[in-house]
């Protein structure tokens, strides 16, 4: 999809949920970009992984063979009234985060969506996360709400920030 020097973007597959699993799990163990609070294991992924098809994409981004992040869009509710409503979820390994692949990655994602004829893509950001609030606002997203005190993690009651482009 997007080659940026040795960066490569592009559909994943099953080979790459081990890597997928990995780096979601160190997210859940030291940050709260998600408020899963326990490991998932390979068959709980390979679940998740089933529920992504051509219209909700996962994609990654792979450097010298290496997978170092990915991006999805999820359905937004299972109602159909919904169906042109996505909820996007990024994550980098950490030893490669700052480096500009979690927005090359987010633009592909957000083009995906646009292409896969989506209305409408929606994230969910807790409190704090100042570099996702910044990313997507510089790309053309804007703050809608703010859900108070919805999730709790590494014992602090946290904010979620809700996103929205439209397209």
């Amino acid at each position: 999809m997007l080659n940026s020097s040795m960066l490569n973007i592009r559909i994943a597959k099953l080979a790459d949920l081990l890597s997928i699993t990995s780096i979601y799990n160190d997210a859940i163990a030291t940050t709260t970009a998600t408020f899963d609070t326990e490991p998932k294991t390979l068959q709980e992924q390979k679940k998740w992984f089933s529920h992504h098809d051509k219209k909700h994409p996962i994609l990654v981004a792979q450097l010298d063979n290496q997978v170092v992040g990915w991006v999805s869009i999820s359905e937004w509710s299972d109602r159909c009234a919904y169906a042109g409503t996505g909820e996007l979820s990024l994550y980098i390994d950490k030893k490669y985060q700052g480096k500009g692949y979690g927005r090359k990655l987010f633009e592909a994602i957000v083009a995906e969506g646009k292409k896969l004829g989506f209305h409408t893509v929606i994230s969910r950001v807790a409190e704090g996360n100042e570099v996702s609030f910044h990313l997507h606002e510089t790309l053309g997203f804007e703050m809608i709400g703010i859900m108070k005190e919805v999730g709790e993690k590494f014992g602090k009651r946290l904010d979620v920030h809700i996103f929205q482009k439209i397209y």
